[in-house]
């Protein structure tokens, strides 16, 4: 019932109820753009494109894209490159100083920043929408399905309408941004994930079931695991260490709640991931390179080229995993150490009349903060690295589809999980938000400040 009334209050707020239904809509035109077939090629001749896209990297590109990469469609590129435009961005913060004095600038600094990385979005469009139309026939896409012809003019227009629809994905995304209920590129992966699971799950129970293996009580078990696997990653995305503050008082002046409010101890919180997401993919990106070596010209017919691409297009491979895992370890704490400014908590906390008890403000808040951090981001990244390759484990121990393996962990649940749990969030600052107001204007504590 509390539930069932909370959604009626998000409803009765009109600013609130105007942005979701805002974002929903924008959300329907992505998902509609996914199932628009590249003018050109027949898409009653796509299965092939489909099986090749079941499991595997490709399979967690087609689940990044909700299907769109499959479907040969005009949003086949999804919003990756614009994720890829803001990752390159974000590295070359730290060594470009152009970047460093516009990140210092605030809110016009920002709007460069935004800006380049919408031309460097466009740039890696135009490098990744050649080759995914070259990588076309042989994904299982035959000639006949090609009704103009694989021409400069079937290349041409193509790639002018696969780099379009990546900028009006990462147009969507800012428009659920600023009048949406706000992490609009988030929401856009997030919901591309979502619309793959039923069709893995489909495949996952005909493999069960129609085929005798396991029937439903390996269904049952199967999703008891996810559902623990889920709660896990709850945990890790919304774990922090409270450090606790103490702030001084600022005023001499009476009144036993002053003295109270003054003297309160309050906390820092510090997450066990800090990083998000965001080691995985980098990771993930990475684990690209090896195969491409391996099929290089120079070590293609060696036995060094023959094993890294085998044990490297494997996903859910023994190698594959181990190296993932140690990636995800190593850029959590790089992501960590760039993202997470312990000198300037330590200058804020100073400023605001802050310290931390026993130690002294300043330079040794600093130290020990990033103290603290690197000790809670070494389980933190190791259970990051766990999560991420759960899906492996799930196959090798349970024999489950590799499509419905991959919302068991890794990429595709954590995103997820921390986008549902930040757009709840949002929801709920609106509902607190209200709530305070009414408060506000019947509270003793407000009557008796005025």
């Amino acid at each position: 019932m509390k539930f069932i009334e909370s959604i009626k209050n998000v409803w009765k707020i009109e600013e609130l109820r105007n942005r979701i239904i805002v974002t929903l809509s924008l959300l329907l035109v992505y998902r509609f753009g996914a199932q628009v077939v590249l003018p050109g090629i027949d898409a009653a001749q796509l299965s092939g494109l489909a099986d090749s896209t079941d499991g595997g990297l490709l399979g967690l590109l087609n689940a990044f894209t909700g299907g769109a990469f499959a479907n040969a469609s005009v949003f086949a590129l999804g919003i990756m490159p614009y994720i890829s435009a803001s990752i390159v961005v974000q590295l070359m913060g730290i060594a470009i100083p152009y970047l460093q004095k516009l990140q210092k600038e605030g809110a016009s600094g920002q709007k460069k920043i935004t800006q380049i990385t919408r031309w460097l979005t466009i740039a890696i469009c135009l490098v990744q929408a050649p080759g995914y139309l070259a990588s076309l026939p042989a994904l299982g896409i035959p000639q006949s399905a090609f009704l103009l012809g694989t021409g400069g003019l079937f290349y041409f227009s193509s790639v002018i309408i696969l780099v379009t629809g990546c900028i009006f994905a990462m147009w969507l995304g800012e428009k659920i941004t600023d009048k949406g209920i706000g992490n609009g590129i988030s929401l856009l992966i997030m919901v591309g994930i979502i619309a793959t699971m039923p069709q893995s799950f489909v495949q996952e129970y005909a493999a069960r079931v129609t085929e005798s293996n396991g029937g439903l009580i390996m269904i049952l078990i199967e999703l008891v695991v996810w559902f623990v696997i889920i709660l896990a990653s709850v945990m890790l995305v919304m774990a922090v260490r409270k450090i606790a503050v103490q702030y001084a008082r600022r005023t001499a002046s009476g009144g036993y709640e002053r003295a109270a409010a003054g003297g309160s101890r309050q906390y820092i919180p510090l997450k066990l991931n800090a990083s998000g997401v965001m080691p995985i993919i980098f990771a993930q990106a990475i684990m690209f390179v090896p195969g491409l070596i391996g099929g290089s010209s120079f070590l293609k017919d060696t036995a060094a080229g023959l094993w890294m691409q085998t044990n490297f297009s494997d996903i859910f491979g023994f190698w594959y995993n181990v190296i993932f895992a140690l990636l995800i370890i190593v850029f959590t704490y790089f992501y960590t150490a760039i993202t997470v400014p312990t000198n300037k908590m330590a200058d804020d906390l100073k400023r605001s009349g802050g310290f931390i008890p026993g130690i002294r403000p300043g330079s040794e808040t600093s130290e020990y903060l990033d103290k603290i951090m690197s000790q809670i981001t070494l389980p933190g990244s190791i259970f990051l690295a766990l999560i991420a390759v759960f899906p492996a484990f799930i196959v090798k121990l349970m024999n489950v589809t590799q499509g419905w393996a991959l919302f068991f962990g890794g990429t595709s649940l954590l995103i997820m999980v921390g986008v549902a749990i930040d757009t709840m969030q949002q929801i709920n600052s609106y509902l607190l938000n209200r709530h305070y107001d009414g408060l506000m204007k019947t509270g003793k504590n407000r009557k008796a400040v005025a």
